[in-house]
């Protein structure tokens, strides 16, 4: 809605009252196709305005990936409109209706309680993504919550998001945080703040449970439609379209999991409300990275049954799609029966899919150049002896030399089930044409050297949230843009954190 000016209306102020920002709003590229969806998807609102914004971290980066002016962001005006004070033209605020599986319970009605999507933008590469406000206050869906977000889950989600996004793994970025001036209580009062997260969209597996749970068809063709021309366009032209989408989830899910796998990576809430249908990594909450490789390791402190477990990830990862199947069952055929045979012999294809990007990878890691038929068992075998030794997962693989032993062998407490398996490793690499270099540099390209500890990761939020020191978060930050690049003054930030300093619990930022 927009005045006699043509700009829009300023918000407002809450009851405490403040005075709203001045001077022209910043102008963004938005062209809102969600938006444009029937008002069953949704509910239309605004931010609420907080008391005190302050620019905590701008990602000039992608701002300039996406085609916005940094400069103008990082503006009082720009502030504004990423703290929720101000609405920029084109903006189009709504919050997502979806449903989902928690923890295996299926929940009707979900959906944004404590985010608003400001809009779409179709960046420089001709990409569209989602601008939304995550904190940005309470929605139609907040559920008695209070819709906002305390600053360390904001700086968490903000560091490991761009942590992944550097290891080259789909994922969700963000572009700015913004201190509100304002405590949220949870267990203590916290300061608060507001994520500005960027995504190729933001529907779920969850976004299609919301209207199977209804039984309107209408809207899941809707939506299958919408789906297919933003993400999978090429789907449109096949012969069973609908059929040809979950084919294309399936497979961006199995591409994804695997990539998690291979850097220790464990999501903590896989449900299916977080299950992305563009085959993103989305929802950072009590995510973690595995130090000592344990398949069984679990960091969620919600997570009491291990349901999402590092090693169970595949296996809820079929399970999320076979709930998306189940959406899909009245576009894939007219008969149920049929229905679900279409879906079954589509969801078949997941585990090869994903076995086989998770043996692509372990090869890179192991700068294998060729393929065996023994290569799996291989990897597996160094897995079982890095479990028996306790060894740290990311060291080990970067630590490992096609000649050198020196700086591996300490990692495991056991040293001689990893000495069994070098030799064997080592006969695997001699059948190959390429030099002692080749494998070595592919290997470096494929072993992180840095990942966000959890121990480094707790330490920049302590400090930004107990001293507002925000130097540990930006360094981390520094640190985790080059993950495969050794840096002699940051080699403290590759080493496993010392007992006295271990993570074992990692919380949920609601």
């Amino acid at each position: 809605m927009a005045n006699d000016t043509g700009l829009p209306f300023l918000h407002d102020a809450p009851a405490s009252g403040f005075a709203p920002a001045i001077g022209e709003p910043v102008g963004l590229p938005f062209d809102n196709s969600y938006a444009r969806l029937p008002e069953r998807f949704y509910a239309r609102l605004p931010p609420t305005p907080v008391a005190a914004p302050r620019l905590i971290k701008l990602n000039t980066a992608l701002a300039a990936q996406l085609g916005l002016d940094a400069e103008a962001l990082a503006s009082p005006q720009g502030v504004a409109v990423l703290a929720g004070n101000r609405i920029a033209p084109g903006s189009e605020p709504i919050s997502l209706a979806y449903a989902g599986h928690q923890f295996g319970n299926f929940v009707p009605q979900l959906g944004d309680g404590r985010a608003v999507l400001l809009g779409e933008i179709v960046g420089p590469d001709g990409l569209r993504r989602d601008l939304q406000l995550k904190g940005s206050g309470p929605t139609p869906f907040s559920r008695r919550g209070d819709g906002r977000a305390a600053l360390g889950p904001v700086l968490r989600e903000y560091i490991v998001s761009e942590a992944m996004a550097a290891l080259g793994i789909p994922t969700t970025r963000s572009l700015a945080a913004v201190a509100t001036g304002e405590p949220v209580m949870r267990e203590t009062a916290l300061p608060g703040a507001v994520l500005t997260r960027v995504a190729s969209s933001h529907i779920r597996v969850g976004t299609f449970q919301f209207f199977a749970a209804r039984g309107d068809a209408e809207a899941l063709r809707l939506l299958a439609d919408h789906v297919i021309a933003r993400h999978y366009p090429d789907a449109r032209g096949a012969a069973e379209p609908y059929r040809a989408l979950f084919d294309r989830v399936i497979a961006r899910q199995a591409e994804l999991i695997a990539r998690w796998m291979l850097v220790g990576f464990i999501h903590g809430v896989m449900n299916t409300d977080n299950c992305s249908i563009a085959g993103e990594t989305i929802d950072y909450g009590p995510c973690a990275f595995m130090d000592a490789y344990n398949p069984e390791t679990v960091f969620s402190s919600i997570d009491h049954g291990g349901r999402y477990a590092y090693g169970h990830q595949p296996r809820i990862a079929h399970w999320n799609l076979a709930r998306f199947g189940e959406t899909l069952l009245p576009l894939l055929a007219g008969d149920t029966d049929a229905a679900l045979a279409i879906a079954n012999e589509s969801l078949g294809a997941f585990q090869a899919r994903y076995a086989g990007a998770l043996i692509d990878g372990m090869r890179r890691k192991l700068g294998l150049f060729t393929a065996e038929a023994g290569d799996g068992a291989l990897a597996q075998d160094l897995l079982n002896a890095m479990a028996e030794g306790e060894a740290d997962f990311t060291l080990t693989f970067r630590r490992l030399d096609p000649e050198l032993d020196a700086g591996v062998l300490p990692l495991f407490k056991n040293p001689d089930a990893y000495d069994a398996w070098a030799a064997r490793w080592r006969e695997r690499l001699a059948r190959e044409p390429q030099d002692t270099a080749s494998h070595r540099a592919a290997m470096r390209s494929a072993n992180p050297a840095y990942i966000p500890r959890n121990h480094r990761v707790e330490a920049a939020l302590a400090a930004a949230v107990e001293r507002d020191d925000l130097a540990p978060f930006e360094e981390l930050l520094k640190v985790l843009a080059l993950p495969f690049e050794d840096r002699a003054e940051f080699a403290a930030y590759a080493e496993p954190p010392p007992e006295d300093q271990r993570v074992c619990q990692t919380f949920c930022g609601t």
